[in-house]
This record gives structure tokens, C-alpha cells and sequence, in this order.
């Protein structure tokens, strides 16, 4: 017999959503897991005694988890979608016949609330993941990647040149009675003004696209423009910064920096910078806090992996003195000898193939600021010489330049050659580059849909906050913690072997059939 299910909507007298979630189901395991009541207090100060009440500190930051969760990345959207789910309403602790709170409560609060909030949430998660013996401490690797601001290169406009921009405040202050200086705490000169040089020289550049005869047919240099964050900013986020990809157009980005542990990929840093630095000038303060992370819930890092684009012989100095083994590849371009011209270290000098000592003078900056130690022949010695026309023909005589880091280099070229630096970077390779695609592809990191540098960071911390969650309930939740097994065997320390031997967990066998 053929059945046919007719539907007709009804009240329902007797309803609870715990029966129909799933034992194993992903937010009904979050709701007995993560446990957020510390929000209230660390909150209570935002906001007043009067008015309206907010939204939930807890909900909030429980609908933010479930948008990643659920690559959700639009507050409108997501309202939506839990409205019509029941293990995230009963995640949220909310019934059917409750409405949720509005999209743009979302947004408002999320302003509202300061970085130091969000980082005390991502600590309470990756606790949670040390916890249950996911994450080992002793080798963390780095890596970095642009992320896409929400800002377009087509709104980009010149910046104003800052003693224009100081006639203009002036003329406007007058015009409406207010003070020079009342003016100038409200806008920014720095944001948007460039020194005029840098304005002429752009103006110039097009003027020449404009007028040149030469250009490929169809091509038309009218609407041409060369964009730099020397002299273009985009009003709609003054903090996104215009950076390019190789292979790819350049794009108003933010710089996303990342620390993995490399036992189970647990994320134990994420940050956001400026899309305009490079990534050796962020290691240490990426070192420095992974360190004081991992220091609160008592672990040590030893050895800190990363790409070429970290190497710098400061910081390879930094990591010497927090005895930490970096494993960075140095440039291409350094060479740990130089053809032709021995090192005595003992007399720090240098041999010319002559044989002629090149001796050390002193030291001298360069254009990016690094400190170079300078070595040169004596003028008399080159000007003798029968290979001066090959070695030094435009010059007095033959110089050396090499970093004060020489000795930190070195060490890390002989790392970065040897069998356990080749076994490293597979490892750095195969750990923290898979994180950064399941961050954008899956956890809503395509692009930061907030304005400003602090959002952004919000952003990464709760990606990497719903990461860190889904990991932990897949591996880590349930497992007995390695903790505690540890503070165990610490405290029969001294006891007889076999007695130890006896109070260890054993493997249950199953008997043969």
C-alpha cells in the first residue's frame, strides 16, 4: 500500500532540543565541553548599569565559533542559519520559538570588545588541547600568508601632500571656529599625507606613460597608475596595506602570521600585521609570545621552524639566546665563503689570492639599517697588483662587506644542510602549510570582512579558536590527559622499578577465539 504523509503545523506541548541532538553530534559535544562563563566577569566593566540589556557575552562569542565552524563569514547570514538548525540553537541555548539576537548586535559587539578578550579565549581553548595531550611545545613551526582586506584597489586615492594637508585643517577650522589643534586630534596627517617628492615623482611617471609614442597596439596608458603605500591609501581601511603575490595582481591585504605545534597541528599563535612588512621583522614577537603561551601551561620550546623569507641574522641571534635551535634556511644569496679570499677568524682578516692581507677597518650601515663589518686592502698593495684590472678596475682597492651575524649564518647553514634540516623542513612543510589552506577555505580566512588591523586580528583568532575546537573534539577530547599522567610517575619518582611497572596502564588484550 502506497503511503502518503500529510503535513499540518501544530503546537508543540511537549518538546526538548537535548532529545533530538546526537550523542556524537559536533555542537552538542562543544555545548559539554567549552565552558565560557568566565566572559561575565572578564566583560562586566564594557558596559554600564542602566539601559537595555546586551546579548549574552556567551552567546555572542558562541555564534562568532559556530560562523567559522560553519565558514559563515556574513553576521546576516549566520543569523539565518543557526535560526533554522537545532544543535546550534541548543548550542546557543536557545529553543525554537526564540529569536536570535540581531546581525548587526553582532557587529556592534564585536567592536566593543577588545583584542586582550578574544586572545583570553584562544588561551582557554589551546589549555584545552595541551590538556589532552595534543600539543608537545618543544617544535613549533612558523609560516605567514596575505589575507584579503575588505577594501578595493580601486578606491585607493593619492595621499595629500602634508603641507597641504596643514593649510587645509587650518582653513577648515577657522571656517567652523574650532582650534588648529582640536582638528588635528581628530584626523590623522599621517595617514593620509606623503612627502610632495613622492607625489611629483608618481605624477611624473604618469605623464610619461601618457605621452609615450611606443606602446603595444590596443594598449592605452591614459587610465595607467603606479600604486604604493607611499602614496596611496584607501580611505574605506587606512590600515590595509597594498602587497603583491608572485603570479598574482596586487591587492589591498593584511599580513596573517601563524605559530603550529607540530605534534597534532594544534594553532598555538596567530596575529595580525601590515601587509608592507616583512616577515623576519615579526619573528620575534611571534617567538616571544608563543614562548610565554607555552611557558603558562609548562612547556618549553627548543627548535622553531620556518621559510627562507624568516631568515635575518638578528634573528637568528634572537633565537640563540632563548636557546631555541631555528631551523631557517638563510637567503640564497649569502655564501658562507667567498671565492678566492680565505677568512683567518684568529686575526679577523681576510686573504686575497695574491696573498694580500684584507684587514678589518670598521663597521658602516647600509640602506635597510643592518650593521656590516668592512674589510679592504692597503690602496699601494692594489695598485702593484697585475690583477687589479680583473679583481677591482673601477677602485682603489678591493672591500669586503660581511654581517656581524657571520657566526649565527653559519650555524644555520650547517643546520639547514644537514640530514636532520632537510628531515625539518619536510616537517615544517607538512604541518603548518596545510593549516593556512584549511584556515581560508574552510574557516571563513578567505578574507577579512571587518575594517582595521585590530578586526582583523579578531578575525584570525576566532578562525583559529573554531580550528583549534574541531581539532580538539576529533583527537584530543575524551583522551586522558598526559598531564596528569605525567604528575603521576613524577610522584612515585624513587619507587622500585617493578613497582612502577605495575601501576602503569596496560593494553587490553583480547582473548583468542
Amino acid at each position: 500500500m502506497q503511503g502518503k504523509k500529510n503535513y499540518t503545523e501544530k503546537l508543540f506541548l511537549s518538546f526538548q532540543l537535548s532529545d533530538r541532538i546526537p550523542k556524537e553530534n559536533l555542537y552538542g559535544r562543544l555545548r559539554e565541553t567549552l565552558d565560557l562563563s568566565f566572559l561575565y566577569k572578564d566583560t562586566k566593566e564594557l558596559y554600564g548599569r542602566t539601559g537595555n540589556p546586551s546579548i549574552d557575552p556567551v552567546v555572542f562569542f558562541k555564534l562568532l565559533i559556530t560562523g567559522y565552524l560553519e565558514n559563515i563569514t556574513s553576521d546576516r547570514k549566520l543569523v539565518e542559519h543557526c535560526s533554522m538548525r537545532m544543535d546550534v540553537l541548543y548550542f546557543l541555548g536557545y529553543d525554537l520559538d526564540e529569536e536570535l539576537p540581531w546581525h548587526s548586535t553582532i557587529s556592534r559587539t564585536r567592536q566593543l570588545y577588545p583584542e586582550s578578550l578574544f586572545v583570553t579565549l584562544f588561551n582557554k581553548v589551546f589549555t584545552l588541547c595541551v590538556d589532552s595531550g595534543m600539543v608537545s611545545g618543544h617544535t613549533q613551526a612558523v609560516d605567514s600568508a596575505p589575507i584579503k582586506a575588505n577594501a578595493s584597489m580601486e578606491s585607493v586615492v593619492p595621499k595629500m601632500p602634508a603641507a597641504h594637508m596643514q593649510g587645509h585643517l587650518k582653513k577648515v577650522s577657522e571656517e567652523n571656529g574650532e582650534t588648529t589643534k582640536k582638528r588635528a586630534e581628530t584626523v590623522s596627517p599621517a595617514r593620509v599625507s606623503a612627502p610632495v617628492h613622492e607625489l611629483k615623482r608618481v605624477e611624473k611617471h604618469h605623464q610619461n606613460l601618457r605621452d609615450s609614442p611606443v606602446r603595444p597596439a590596443g594598449a592605452s596608458h591614459k587610465k595607467a597608475r603606479l600604486l604604493s603605500n607611499k602614496t596611496h591609501y584607501n580611505p574605506h581601511d587606512p590600515d590595509a596595506r597594498i602587497s603583491v603575490k608572485p603570479g598574482k595582481a596586487r591587492k589591498l591585504n593584511y599580513h596573517c602570521s601563524m605559530a603550529v605545534d607540530t605534534a597534532e597541528g594544534v594553532i598555538s599563535h596567530i596575529q595580525a600585521d601590515f601587509a608592507d612588512g616583512r616577515d623576519s621583522q615579526y619573528l620575534k614577537d611571534i617567538s616571544l609570545k608563543v614562548q610565554d603561551r607555552l611557558r603558562k601551561n609548562e612547556l618549553v620550546m627548543t627548535d622553531l621552524l620556518a621559510d627562507a623569507g624568516y631568515s635575518n641574522g638578528s634573528n637568528y641571534d634572537f633565537l640563540e639566546q632563548r636557546k631555541v635551535a631555528g631551523w631557517i634556511p638563510v637567503f640564497g644569496r649569502y655564501k658562507p665563503e667567498i671565492k678566492g679570499f680565505p677568512y683567518n677568524r684568529e686575526k679577523d682578516e681576510y686573504r686575497c689570492p695574491m696573498d694580500r692581507p684584507l684587514p678589518f677597518k670598521g663597521f658602516h650601515t647600509n640602506r635597510d639599517g643592518s650593521v656590516l663589518k668592512s674589510y679592504w686592502a692597503a690602496p699601494k698593495d692594489c695598485k702593484a697588483c697585475p690583477m687589479k684590472s680583473k679583481c677591482v678596475p673601477n677602485s682603489k682597492c678591493k672591500k669586503i662587506s660581511k654581517t656581524i651575524y657571520d657566526e649565527q649564518y653559519l650555524r644555520a647553514y650547517a643546520r639547514q644542510h644537514s640530514d636532520r634540516g632537510k628531515r625539518m623542513k619536510k616537517l615544517r612543510q607538512s604541518k603548518v602549510e596545510p593549516v593556512f589552506g584549511s584556515l581560508t577555505q574552510f574557516y571563513g580566512l578567505r578574507k577579512i570582512g571587518v575594517l582595521g588591523k585590530a578586526g582583523a586580528h579578531k578575525v584570525m583568532l576566532m578562525a583559529a579558536i573554531a580550528f583549534n575546537l574541531k581539532k580538539y573534539l576529533k583527537k584530543g577530547g575524551g583522551k586522558p590527559s598526559v598531564r596528569i599522567l605525567k604528575t603521576i610517575m613524577d610522584a612515585f619518582r624513587g619507587f622500585p622499578a617493578i613497582f612502577i611497572r605495575q601501576i602503569r596502564p596496560r593494553p587490553v588484550l583480547q582473548k583468542a577465539p
